[in-house]
């Protein structure tokens, strides 16, 4: 679905070439758990950016169901991104001055989702605080909302950026578990730098100074 062709990140730093992403090849296959795993300046949310099309590769080239990304425009990246991608972020990134449910709605794609994002509200616990503002939800309930708005229109991929990192342990596995319980048959890249974070991934690459230290399969992952 998704191919890295040894895509690398390069920024320059006063002249000196710094390489967030090396050479990176590898597949997001369709209804996957992929886990990226590794500590903080590894290179795991630049490779995310890199899968999602936020970023471009400085060599290399990543394809969707074929069609290489960099050769898209920054319009057709982000039509791309609002009709097939879904994304969760470390903090959650809520517009203050509205509920739960319009929040949620910020991201519906063309057509109507009103009754899907209802459902999905209710699917993650948050049923009698729909028309809550984010100031009146708890650090979980509002990165809930950002679930609900990650799966609106059923994505064909779930982009998760260290969801449960400003959330206790119990919050933030629950948060997992909801993303993974309620994706459908779209698939989900997460990464994080808690292995416990990753219990229910398919997969897990695990990296260290932007390149795949390794690859491992659920059942040999920890």
């Amino acid at each position: 679905m998704i191919e890295s062709c040894g895509a690398s990140l390069v920024y320059s730093d006063h002249g000196k070439q710094v390489f967030a992403c090396r050479e990176i090849t590898l597949d997001v296959r369709e209804n996957e758990f992929l886990g990226i795993l590794g500590p903080s300046g590894s290179g795991k949310s630049s490779l995310l950016y890199l899968l999602s099309g936020l970023k471009v590769p400085s060599c290399g080239a990543i394809r969707y169901f074929g069609k290489q990304l960099s050769e898209m425009s920054d319009e057709m990246r982000s039509r791309l991104r609002l009709r097939e991608f879904g994304f969760v972020f470390q903090q959650p990134y809520l517009l203050g001055y509205l509920t739960a449910r319009e929040n949620v709605m910020v991201a519906a794609p063309k057509g109507n989702f009103a009754d899907q994002a209802e459902k999905l509200l209710d699917r993650l616990g948050l049923e009698d605080k729909k028309h809550r503002h984010p100031h009146e939800l708890s650090g979980g309930e509002r990165q809930r909302v950002c679930v609900a708005r990650a799966l609106l229109g059923e994505p064909k991929v779930i982009f998760a950026d260290e969801p449960t990192a400003a959330l206790d342990h119990k919050n933030g596995r629950h948060v997992v578990e909801l993303l993974n319980a309620n994706r459908g048959h779209g698939s989900l890249v997460m990464v994080t730098h808690d292995p416990s974070m990753l219990e229910e991934a398919d997969r897990v690459l695990r990296l260290a100074d932007g390149a795949i230290e390794s690859e491992e399969e659920a059942a040999r992952a920890f």
